[in-house]
């Protein structure tokens, strides 16, 4: 897996490729090499990955033969993940085919079309003989698949950087558009030619009034699909960090559907299929983070504090956990109440049921924050109005989740002020609660290790270092609540 960076530029039929020595931090300029590159891409008969500017292709000839799976991640920025060739030239490997699922929903991936390009290969060199920039001139035939073949003939020319910063490439850039290079119309030369074709339509787009609430409300729920659609691959292959951004995403969307009600309605139902997603994600996720606190923790304690093998326990039997709970992801990513959940998604950015609310200025949804932070203020009334302790502490999670529901909502308006104060308040609290949790967590693990006859000891020492934790946030409340309900006031 890797990230290609790259400019890519349209150009005529003669165009002459500029003399690109001198560039700043390289030595020389080595080529062209000339390479035959036939690639046959797969899709679904209705082009779904076409539509969201994924490639998936298999490709003979050149330095890198393989098959390839283009994800978009900005423009000119996309992942590139490879697989090598398989004997097979019409079944794409299950690995890739997997990371596509969101997108395929079960549909059958089959070959689509077929690009062959005749490319001479130029590049930059550095002192050092590291390979800056390569630059890729195509002659290109492209061939959609179909009762009439679709055929197209073309060049093009792609820079793109190898090792060094962008501005190297852009410097690449403006020499190659001084020789009559203009940048290309299409992202990638599939796209160009299922172009040509009318073969290919990008996702739909619901339309709404510049500078309205419902600009504002359905930009923002369109960014939350599609962060959580970018993140369904990295979730498939265990990547770091990549549960948690799909989980956050399942909860901002979730978050803004209830906020932002009077803007866009007809929701219930998918805002429950998003709860699930996110419980469903909840239990690798939180085993993550109790595994990662706890390594934290044992770093951080003298080695006469340790006794017995409670490393081992609080670390490869955790993982083994999170493990089993990442195979659980996948299977739910694989099933069907999933895809109903992307399809859902997919009619709420294309096709959303706006209200009149919609038409509105967009300055009218600065209620909605204030209502948001109303309800904070009203579950902190309600749980100071408990007289149990431990049930007056239960009831502040209550608090928590409206801070961090006031929070999103702030974020939606960039309202950043508000945001920043609702979520001192989620922090101090969620603090506490993580601390409350540790606890839970490290009494289960030493009942575990005292019926293996291990010592416990270090268990009640990280145990009291987490109490102490959740006890200094706790304290520490009220002084964060009153400095930030005194600031809102100023905001709202």
């Amino acid at each position: 897996m890797g990230i290609e960076i790259e400019d890519k530029f349209d150009v005529p039929a003669d165009y002459q490729l500029p003399d690109l020595t001198g560039l700043p931090g390289s030595a020389e300029v080595v080529g062209p090499k000339t390479h035959q590159l036939v690639a046959l891409y797969f899709d679904t008969p209705d082009l779904r990955l076409a539509a969201r500017g994924i490639t998936l292709r298999r490709r003979r000839g050149g330095t890198d033969p393989g098959w390839h799976l283009k994800l978009p991640k900005a423009k000119g920025i996309r992942q590139e993940i490879t697989h090598p060739l398989t004997r097979s030239a019409k079944v794409v490997p299950a690995e890739l085919a997997d990371l596509v699922l969101a997108h395929t929903r079960g549909a059958p991936l089959v070959p689509i079309a077929e690009l062959d390009t005749r490319r001479a290969v130029t590049t930059v060199v550095n002192g050092a003989g590291v390979r800056l920039v390569e630059i890729a001139d195509d002659r290109v035939k492209g061939t959609v698949f179909g009762d009439e073949p679709h055929v197209e003939r073309w060049r093009e020319v792609e820079a793109e950087l190898l090792e060094g910063d962008e501005k190297l490439l852009g410097k690449v850039g403006k020499r190659l558009g001084k020789a009559g290079a203009v940048p290309a119309d299409s992202a990638s030369k599939l796209a160009r030619l299922l172009g040509g074709a009318g073969a290919v339509s990008e996702h739909p787009r619901a339309e709404t009034a510049p500078g309205s609430a419902g600009e504002v409300v359905v930009d923002y729920l369109t960014a939350q699909a599609g962060a959580l659609l970018a993140q369904d691959p990295r979730v498939r292959k265990a990547e770091e960090d990549a549960v948690h951004q799909m989980r956050v995403a399942a909860r901002r969307l979730r978050s803004a559907l209830k906020s932002f009600r009077t803007v866009v309605e007809g929701t219930e139902n998918l805002q429950e299929e998003l709860k699930w997603l996110g419980t469903v994600l909840g239990e690798a996720r939180d085993l993550e983070v109790v595994r990662e606190r706890f390594a934290h923790r044992l770093d951080s304690l003298d080695d006469a504090l340790i006794v017995g093998p409670v490393r081992a326990r609080l670390s490869s039997d955790l993982l083994d956990d999170e493990h089993e709970a990442l195979d659980r992801i996948r299977d739910t990513l694989g099933g069907e109440r999933y895809f109903a959940l992307l399809d859902a998604l997919d009619d709420l950015t294309g096709t959303p049921v706006l209200t009149k609310a919609a038409k509105k200025p967009a300055d009218t949804l600065d209620a909605v924050a204030a209502k948001s932070w109303r309800r904070v203020t009203r579950a902190y009334d309600t749980a100071q109005a408990i007289e149990d302790e431990t049930e007056r502490e239960v009831a502040m999670h209550d608090v928590r989740k409206a801070a961090k529901r006031a929070r999103y909502t702030a974020e939606v308006l960039g309202m950043k002020q508000l945001a920043k104060r609702a979520e001192a308040v989620q922090e101090v609290l969620g603090t506490h609660m993580d601390g409350v949790v540790a606890q839970e967590r490290l009494a289960a693990e030493a009942a575990n290790a005292r019926l293996a006859g291990e010592d416990t000891f270090t268990y009640g020492v990280l145990t009291g270092v987490e109490r102490a934790g959740a006890a200094r946030a706790w304290e520490e409340f009220p002084r964060v609540w009153a400095e930030t309900t005194a600031a809102v006031a100023k905001l709202l």
